[in-house]
């Protein structure tokens, strides 16, 4: 299996749209604004901050967004990764995580904050391996209205 992590471009969004609609069906509460995500809402991220598309054996099977946040850039929420559900359990997601912490650390960000959604603690775990840390005291500026508050994880980058 030949993983590649390339940033996305503008011309990715629609393929990003899609890939975030198909890997929430069924794994994220209908709710949740990813079921409904479109292309062009994917250009306005990638062009305010930026994203990662994941490929296997030349095809793509994932993708992550980061975006600044509008009163400090030089911290990062990220947002909507997933990964399609033929490939999960593999442990590929680990590869546009660190593709987003090692581009923050190139640029010298100072922090990177991502949500948990209140259906899926299980991710905690996941993210603590990679030195995120609960933040209770933070508000995730992304989180949808219609859904419980998610719980926001923090790393602080050492640069």
């Amino acid at each position: 299996m030949n993983i590649v992590v390339r940033e996305a471009t503008l011309d990715d969004a629609s393929l990003i749209a899609e890939l975030t609609r198909a890997a929430w069906a069924g794994k994220v509460n209908v709710t949740s604004s990813g079921h409904r995500e479109t292309a062009v809402l994917v250009a306005e991220h990638l062009r305010s901050g930026g994203g990662f598309v994941l490929l296997v054996d030349e095809t793509p099977v994932g993708s992550v967004r980061w975006l600044p946040l509008d009163d400090d850039a030089d911290v990062w929420e990220i947002c909507r990764m997933g990964v399609l559900p033929d490939y999960r359990g593999q442990n590929i997601s680990q590869h546009l995580l660190e593709a987003v912490i090692h581009h923050g650390l190139a640029v010298g960000i100072e922090e990177m904050r991502l949500a948990v959604r209140s259906d899926q603690p299980q991710l905690i775990d996941f993210y603590t391996a990679f030195e995120f840390e609960l933040a209770e005291e933070l508000e995730y500026s992304h989180a949808n209205p219609l859904e419980p508050p998610p719980l926001v994880m923090r790393r602080l980058l050492d640069n």
